[in-house]
């Protein structure tokens, strides 16, 4: 009997010892996630598109942008500025500014703000992005909806995504993504920014678990661009989606790009390459594979070769 009380008295101090560990690794979740939200959230803030100066419209797009320095430059989503004719910004304190567009880029959807304030703002701490890894922790934090700075937590689902754009080997993330989002925060746990929110994949407008943010490297690259020149010097040939093939050309095997889908504007399409072309050269280097290839689009494209020997100029 006593033998028994005894096996009882061990599985149920197992049972108290699994449920602590729990306990003590949960709150240490939330801890963190909380320090992490208190160090970043005073640099996301409210913006939104008017049509005139009045305000007295409702807005004709919101979303949220990320302070970038002390003082006053702002990076959003240039779709969120695009519409209006004026931009205003709400910061943490909750005092409102007009803000000067001081550049933008549509390929990257990515404008730059500038406000005047009257104290130093807090800028976000910026994340290393080639460091993140696939299951990683994140919080998005936004004004969904215009309701507000508000915070949604998930992981990183995916790298190197090119989902409409080529060049940007965007961040996939399960985190709550919804309209209003556009331009704010993706941050890691340690509360430094890692990507800016700027797109979602939905059949209904809203979050469906698939969501989209630009990495903090090519952030950085493109915001350091637009500040000193007033553009991105790139060079954007179009928007388009590519799949890895192996091809035989003259009983040799080379690495290619199939292209799956293309816009019907930009200089790599007026130029005459479509969708199921296989793109085997550019500006007659070849490439290893897709990333090798991102890196030969970011330099100046001249020329591109196809599999059947067709020859593109990009003006």
């Amino acid at each position: 009997m006593n033998y028994l009380k005894e096996i009882k008295f061990h599985y149920l101090l197992l049972i108290a010892l699994a449920l602590l560990v729990t306990w003590v690794y949960t709150n240490h979740d939330n801890n963190k996630f909380v320090k992490a939200t208190e160090k970043s959230i005073s640099s996301v803030v409210i913006v939104a598109s008017y049509n005139n100066s009045s305000y007295s419209l409702r807005p004709v797009s919101i979303g949220s942008g990320v302070i970038f320095s002390k003082d006053g430059y702002i990076v959003t989503n240039f779709h969120v500025v695009s519409k209006g004719k004026v931009v205003k910004v709400k910061l943490g304190d909750g005092k409102e500014q007009v803000a000067k567009i001081i550049g933008f880029d549509i390929n990257s959807d990515i404008a730059i703000l500038k406000v005047l304030p009257e104290d130093l703002l807090v800028p976000i701490k910026i994340a290393d992005s080639s460091n993140i890894k696939i299951g990683d922790k994140v919080l998005a934090i936004g004004n969904p909806y215009g309701i507000g700075i508000s915070v949604s937590s998930g992981i990183v689902s995916a790298t190197g995504r090119d989902y409409g754009n080529p060049y940007l080997e965007l961040i996939q993330t399960d985190a709550a993504i919804n309209p209003g989002n556009s331009g704010g925060a993706l941050i890691n746990e340690k509360g430094n920014l890692i990507g800016i929110n700027t797109k979602i994949f939905s059949k209904t407008g809203a979050y469906q678990g698939l969501g989209f943010a630009i990495p903090s490297n090519a952030i950085a690259e493109i915001t350091s661009e637009i500040i000193q020149y007033g553009k991105v010097r790139s060079a954007w040939i179009g928007n388009f989606r590519v799949s890895d093939v192996r091809v035989n050309l003259s009983n040799k095997s080379l690495n290619g790009l199939r292209v799956i889908e293309i816009d019907e504007f930009g200089p790599l399409y007026e130029s005459g390459v479509r969708a199921t072309d296989i793109i085997i050269e550019i500006n007659g280097k070849s490439f290893n594979d897709y990333f090798s290839f991102i890196e030969c689009i970011k330099e100046p494209i001249k020329m591109i070769k196809t599999i059947d020997n067709n020859i593109f100029f990009v003006d």
